[in-house]
């Protein structure tokens, strides 16, 4: 028999600096609240990686550290080869303190000020604040707006793609034929992508919202554009407090120029050990948990769907594609989102993302990667919240 996991065991995150728990008021302006916002889990991270931290940790010596070591590049191409069916080239990888922060660098590689980055709304605010932080301009299409995908690609000054895959905050799982078509798009107008698939791991394949989707890789449609993958094994397996992230770069200059700027005009002299050790114990040994996890987290997710669907069916809600963020459609009910919100902290005791942080009103967003009585709480608040404003 396999490893069995225990999902349902609940994890106090009080006390421990964590941003969801103990930053909630930053936000939300109240402290106590029971929070559904920050994208991380609720769950220790599989057991596998924590062995290896601890081996590591045995050591004792936590000195400079190289991430240009077969040991990490190896984990990642077997990841890719038995997750994605995908092939890599470990001479394209690089590495980063995060997603985000390869992202900036790219686009200060890419980009200057005023130029055209194309998003698609509703847009992840990590890249709202990334790209007009920069002084860029953020040019939004709404998902699967092929016409306007293209408008935006043809403007002369539109110079980067940034593609979300599997997509925050929708969960939307782009196709092969999807990701084909925006490729070539890209390559026509010589708009080079950026693809964000720290997501990816995530994917439902059926399970929850999937319909069978898998996730594709940006490398296998990439063609002759200009590119870049950037990922992490953070998300799905919930250690980003390791920092560390890593990236396929397609042009070879390109790549060199990256690892160029990291190590002067960043100053990264070093790569998080624990992280590099994370990632490879999770990418060598983790696959068992990870199916684990995201099953669970299917479950969580149609309790959502059941619970809506009891209270308000003329939403229709069903669950996403992938990931653990129930992005849900409240402008059919005519929902007030300030007054919603006001229930929520004040009569409810919680914290969930309202949709015009990522340019989308009358939606919300709710993170249900925790144990389920966490889950039940939520959605009754907010089921409770709605029918107190509509």
């Amino acid at each position: 028999m396999g490893a069995t996991y225990d999902f349902d065991t609940v994890v106090d995150r009080r006390g421990t600096w964590c941003v969801q728990w103990d930053g909630v008021a930053d936000r939300f302006g109240v402290d106590g609240l029971l929070p559904f916002t920050i994208s991380d889990m609720d769950f220790a991270t599989a057991p596998e990686v924590l062995a290896a931290l601890r081996a590591r940790l045995e050591h004792g010596v936590l000195g400079y550290t190289t991430w240009q070591q077969d040991d990490f590049r190896s984990a990642i191409a077997h990841w890719y080869a038995t997750r994605y069916d995908t092939t890599i080239d470990t001479g394209q990888l690089v590495y980063g303190p995060s997603v985000l922060n390869q992202l900036s660098q790219l686009l200060r590689m890419w980009t200057e000020e005023g130029d055209g980055v194309v998003v698609h709304t509703p847009t992840y605010d990590g890249f709202r604040k990334a790209i007009t932080g920069l002084g860029r301009e953020l040019r939004g299409v709404p998902v699967g707006d092929e016409e306007a995908l293209e408008r935006e690609l043809s403007r002369p000054d539109a110079k980067v793609l940034v593609l979300c895959s599997p997509h925050n905050p929708t969960g939307r799982v782009w196709t092969v034929d999807e990701l084909a078509r925006t490729a070539a798009l890209a390559e026509r107008y010589g708009v080079a992508v950026i693809s964000d698939e720290i997501h990816a791991d995530f994917v439902h394949e059926g399970d929850a919202g999937g319909a069978g989707r898998v996730h594709v890789p940006w490398t296998r449609v990439a063609g002759d554009g200009r590119w870049a993958l950037i990922s992490s094994g953070s998300k799905a397996f919930n250690f980003p407090a390791l920092t560390g992230s890593y990236g396929l770069i397609g042009d070879p200059a390109d790549r060199a120029e990256f690892v160029r700027r990291m190590e002067t005009g960043e100053g990264l002299a070093s790569s998080a050990v624990l992280s590099l050790t994370a990632h490879i114990a999770a990418y060598r040994e983790g696959a068992a948990w990870l199916d684990a996890v995201r099953a669970y987290v299917a479950g969580n997710l149609g309790y959502v769907a059941e619970r809506l669907g009891e209270a308000f069916p003329e939403l229709g809600w069903e669950p996403p594609q992938a990931g653990y963020l129930a992005w849900i459609d409240l402008r059919p009910l005519g929902v007030d989102d300030e007054e919603l919100q006001r229930v929520l902290v004040e009569r409810e005791g919680v914290a969930i993302m309202g949709g015009a942080v990522y340019g989308a009103p009358g939606f919300v967003r709710l993170n249900v990667g925790c144990p389920r009585e966490k889950v039940v709480r939520g959605v009754s608040a907010l089921v409770r919240a709605v029918g107190a404003v509509r």
